[in-house]
């Protein structure tokens, strides 16, 4: 009986001992016997240029503003008869006839009422690849308070276009 308790304390005393060798183990990196060896130890060169066209999203958008144009009411075609003179319950359209290529480029415009006040802003998203018209509508349920006004363009925050004036009476 004995004999197996020393059989049996010298297992466990080995088994022990191959634990905390392998605990104690260094963490060498691991090599990779199937790789080729490099032919020189120069840095490695930098990576080509990208070519081609960018990714749709970096896209950005070239659209000129062709004409603005300010009137009451809009064609099929959505074109607009240019108006100076509203009354105060009219409906204003900004209309922003555009060239080139756009791809969810922000148009907006901006109405000034004569002391610089803004009496309105509105914006539209635009996606085009050619020659485009877009409307802005403005309404004032209380009418438009009498005075000289003035419509501001921008695409994509950047003023574009002429600015036209146009006058509530």
């Amino acid at each position: 009986m004995t004999h197996t308790n020393t059989l049996r304390n010298g297992l466990l005393v080995a088994l022990l001992g191959s634990v905390a060798l392998v605990g104690c183990k260094k963490n060498e990196p691991a090599v990779d016997t199937t790789a080729t060896p490099a032919a020189d130890t120069a840095p490695a060169a930098a990576p080509a240029p990208m070519t081609g066209a960018p990714p749709p999203m970096a896209e950005a958008a070239s659209v000129n503003v062709a004409s603005v144009t300010v009137g009451k009411t809009a064609a099929a075609d959505k074109s607009v008869a240019t108006a100076a003179l509203f009354a105060p319950k009219d409906e204003i359209i900004v209309s922003v006839r555009t060239d080139g290529t756009a791809n969810n480029a922000n148009v907006g415009a901006k109405l000034t009422f004569q002391d610089g006040q803004v009496a309105g802003e509105q914006s539209a998203t635009l996606n085009t690849s050619g020659a485009e018209t877009t409307n802005i509508s403005f309404k004032n349920a209380n009418g438009w308070p009498a005075g000289k006004y003035r419509a501001e363009v921008m695409v994509d925050g950047k003023a574009a276009g002429t600015p036209q004036e146009f006058e509530v009476k």
